[in-house]
């Protein structure tokens, strides 16, 4: 997950999702519950089903050409960290989330994976776009490997001089500065609308996040 974010924990995610009382609230135990119901139930897996159905629907339209290029977010949309969010309370422990990262064992998500090699198998430049740090990256690479996705073009983290940017920010500079290298991004994969938003989306593929929100 990016450490330059701002959390809005599991009351917030179940706004319009759950409702119990006259103030729109419902006690957090409950709703983390809910949430863990959610991913642990089904639920996930059907919701992601359907939107990487309509996704391979929209990209199946789209005329491949040289550069054409899909950006893949790398956590919560590449990568699950829905057991490391249940282990820390879904809260957030930044030594829990380093040791984690740095184990490189992050599970994939196979429908977006499937995704990706669909992609992939239509020519489809891929880009792996996330706000992990630095450091980070070497990590992020052997992760991405060991879990299938083995073919893109680049994995792209933040940069020192980038940590303090927020989301939407990074991520639009850096899509226009891929645009002006030459690629045409055809599409952007994202579990965040700070994935999404901004110049250069093209087709929005957003992926199911009820755990945290960054901005």
């Amino acid at each position: 997950m990016n450490r330059v974010i701002i959390f809005i924990f599991i009351v917030t995610s179940l706004i319009g999702f759950y409702s119990c009382c006259s103030t729109g609230l419902q006690n957090l135990s409950a709703a983390k519950e809910q949430v863990q119901k959610y991913y642990e139930d089904g639920q996930f897996d059907e919701e992601l089903d359907q939107i990487i159905a309509d996704a391979k629907m929209k990209f199946s339209k789209v005329e491949v050409k040289q550069n054409s290029a899909v950006i893949f977010d790398v956590d919560d949309t590449a990568l699950l960290n829905y057991e490391l969010s249940k282990k820390m309370g879904f809260g957030y422990v930044r030594d829990i989330v380093d040791k984690l990262v740095s184990n490189a064992k992050v599970p994939a998500i196979h429908q977006v994976r499937d995704l990706y090699k669909y992609l992939l198998s239509r020519n489809f430049k891929i880009v792996f776009l996330t706000g992990r740090y630095n450091y980070e990256y070497d990590y992020t690479f052997r992760n991405l490997i060991n879990e299938g996705y083995s073919k893109f073009d680049t994995l792209i983290v933040r940069k020192p001089e980038e940590e303090k940017l927020s989301a939407i920010e990074f991520k639009s500079n850096i899509r226009t500065a891929l645009t002006q290298q030459g690629y045409e991004i055809i599409g952007n994969v994202g579990d965040q609308w700070s994935d999404l938003d901004g110049p250069y989306s093209g087709i929005k593929i957003k992926i199911p996040n009820y755990l945290y929100e960054i901005r």
